[in-house]
């Protein structure tokens, strides 16, 4: 077990978006910043070939390089980093403590930017062709697929608001979803029905995505009767939900039923004073690069506020 001897004055749990951008203020303020940012760093822009609705990019800009671009910013102002998961944590008491594996380091102030991963079919077809016509936003990449059809899986308002969204650029919008009925709002449902460029097809199960390079069509199978179909389509967006990386807080953290990190309204303050939440993993509304970005800088300027009020010789950090 190793322990580092300093109590850092914030650490920041997650490396993308928010995580980088909640180092660079942090940095920036002089609270010298410790990112365990996870092996996957850089969130689910790691998975986006191109992002064009990123302010500052006007030519667009590949994920990858614009997570890049963000950690590289946050480090010029020295920021340091764990490329590493981070596998416990107690809150109980300051200074906060959190583990990489045997490795303990303690900090005043905890930033959580951990974020949400997206829910995927478990195909090979749909993993080889992520980026490549595979998505699971359509407001990041339906614009790539103007005057194409585009299928949409699956049922719940979230995949319905979608596939509406897509009808803006799709010759034809196709919604498949495993049942016969359901969940999303009547209204949704019936909005959906009235709309001419779309079609609803049930009760069908996504078999395989098609294309070598690209996707070129969606091969679906009747839960029934077993009959496949094979449906044209160069984009394929998947919207059956998104899991908050929550798993190492809830027992110590306020979270909805499903799992998102709950904050003081108008803060990133958690139920723990000195803990912060930002980004995907308390918003399941926007999830956005920009927004989490927006939440990253809030919780570095509540954590430096609220480091500033309690420091201080009666204070233990």
């Amino acid at each position: 077990m190793t322990q580092h001897d300093d109590v850092r004055e914030v650490i920041i749990i997650g490396g993308g978006p928010a995580g980088y951008t909640a180092a660079l203020y942090s940095a920036r303020a002089g609270l010298n910043p410790l990112v365990i940012e996870g092996v996957t760093w850089g969130g689910q822009l790691m998975i986006t070939s191109d992002v064009e609705n990123y302010p500052g990019y006007p030519d667009g800009v590949m994920g990858p390089t614009m997570m890049t671009d963000f950690r590289r910013q946050a480090e010029r102002f020295g920021t340091e980093f764990v490329t590493d998961e981070v596998t416990k944590v107690d809150f109980s008491e300051r200074p906060f403590r959190v583990w990489v594996e045997k490795d303990e380091y303690r900090a005043k102030s905890v930033i959580v930017a951990t974020g949400a991963s997206a829910r995927w079919l478990g195909l090979e077809s749909e993993q080889r062709l992520q980026g490549r016509g595979v998505s699971a936003c359509a407001t990041c990449d339906g614009a790539f697929f103007r005057d194409k059809p585009i299928v949409v899986i699956g049922g719940g308002d979230s995949a319905f608001e979608e596939a509406l969204f897509l009808t803006r650029f799709g010759t034809k919008v196709t919604l498949v979803n495993r049942r016969s009925e359901f969940r999303a709002s009547q209204i949704m449902v019936e909005r959906a029905k009235a709309h001419e460029k779309l079609e609803l097809l049930t009760p069908y199960t996504v078999e395989e995505i098609l294309g070598d390079t690209s996707v070129t069509g969606v091969r679906v199978k009747h839960a029934d009767t077993g009959e496949t179909l094979d449906l044209e389509a160069a984009g394929f967006f998947v919207a059956i939900g998104h899991d908050p990386n929550t798993k190492l807080f809830v027992d110590q953290l306020d979270h909805d039923e499903n799992g998102y990190l709950v904050t003081k309204p108008g803060s990133t303050a958690t139920n723990i004073a000195g803990v912060f939440a930002v980004g995907d993993v308390q918003d399941h509304t926007y999830r956005q690069a920009i927004t989490a970005a927006g939440s990253g800088c809030m919780g570095a300027l509540d954590a430096e506020r609220w480091l500033a009020e309690h420091e201080g010789p009666e204070h233990e950090g």
